[in-house]
């Protein structure tokens, strides 16, 4: 393929805290705020805790999901004084880190998620973004932890919703399996090293390196299915089978059990091969997901570099 040359990338934002009761990004963005670090070689280096009043009661939300308010929809419409608090803290962010799609939009945005399914280190993006998908080729190759999973949402930029969305080059990391509430160490030593992988990156990207092309796999959302539910009361009337409890990206082919209603009976899959993921994702019930599915890809890339002076 041919060879891509990159503007530098000046202004680097790490987020958590979005949920406020995903712990590790709350976590690390309190400990790289308190040491100060503020520069990754020539790039500026920016901590923010997303939804702060969250996170002071530990709820993923106060009014409404943060992650879902960044549309350019939203983003646009005016704020009164009823609107809900996220959409007021969408807005402020941003004023702060965009404005989304403008050439004043930071360069990098990682936002710091975590999961209670059995997912290991995801980044999860929108669009083919050369910056994004070269960043994870060099974190599967530096990785001393187990697979490092590259998540595409085929959504167009302008309805996609969450906050990396905002950045020229936006990407999140989810990370699990990880109760609600709750930190674990072993989490919060994948997501610091792979911050440092992504800072390592940085500094030689800026600096003049030239990164060879190569294959990135990719999981693409296709759809997602909801629990089997009662027609009168829509009451959730299976778990997740345990045979696909926990194994998140394993292929599921038809006929396989993905449900257990509680009289003991099995619900096989009827749909076309897929790999399923955030599977019995504790966020999503409200939401009437109990899985997502997507199809494996594989994106060919350029190299790149810096554009040089």
């Amino acid at each position: 393929m041919e060879h891509f040359s990159l503007p530098a990338l000046s202004r680097i934002v790490i987020s958590g805290g979005m949920h406020g009761n995903e712990m590790t990004g709350v976590y690390v963005v309190r400990e790289i705020s308190k040491k100060k670090v503020d520069k990754i070689g020539s790039a500026s280096l920016t901590t923010v805790l997303s939804n702060p009043e969250a996170v002071k009661v530990c709820q993923r939300y106060i009014n409404k999901d943060l992650n879902r308010c960044f549309t350019n929809a939203l983003l646009s419409a005016p704020l009164t004084a009823s609107s809900p608090y996220e959409t007021k803290r969408a807005h402020e962010l941003n004023a702060l880190f965009g404005p989304k799609g403008s050439p004043q939009a930071v360069d990098i945005l990682c936002d710091l998620h975590n999961t209670t399914a059995n997912m290991g280190m995801c980044f999860i993006f929108y669009r083919l973004d050369w910056i994004t998908l070269h960043i994870i080729k060099y974190i599967q190759s530096k990785a001393s932890f187990g697979p490092v999973r590259a998540i595409q949402l085929d959504t167009p930029l302008p309805e996609a919703y969450s906050f990396e969305s905002v950045a020229k080059h936006g990407f999140t990391l989810e990370v699990g399996p990880q109760p609600t509430g709750v930190i674990r160490a072993d989490i919060y030593n994948m997501v610091m090293e792979t911050l440092n992988h992504i800072m390592d990156w940085l500094e030689k990207f800026n600096s003049g390196c030239t990164f060879e092309g190569g294959e990135v796999e990719a999981f693409c959302k296709t759809n997602a299915l909801d629990y089997p539910r009662d027609p009168t009361t829509n009451d959730i009337i299976a778990a997740v089978h345990p045979q696909l409890q926990d194994n998140d990206f394993k292929l599921l082919r038809p006929g396989d059990p993905i449900f257990q209603s509680f009289n003991g009976e099995t619900v096989k899959y009827e749909g076309e091969e897929a790999y399923p993921f955030f599977v019995n994702e504790c966020a999503y019930y409200e939401k009437k997901i109990a899985f997502q599915l997507a199809r494996k890809i594989s994106i060919s890339l350029p190299s790149i570099s810096v554009t040089k002076d």
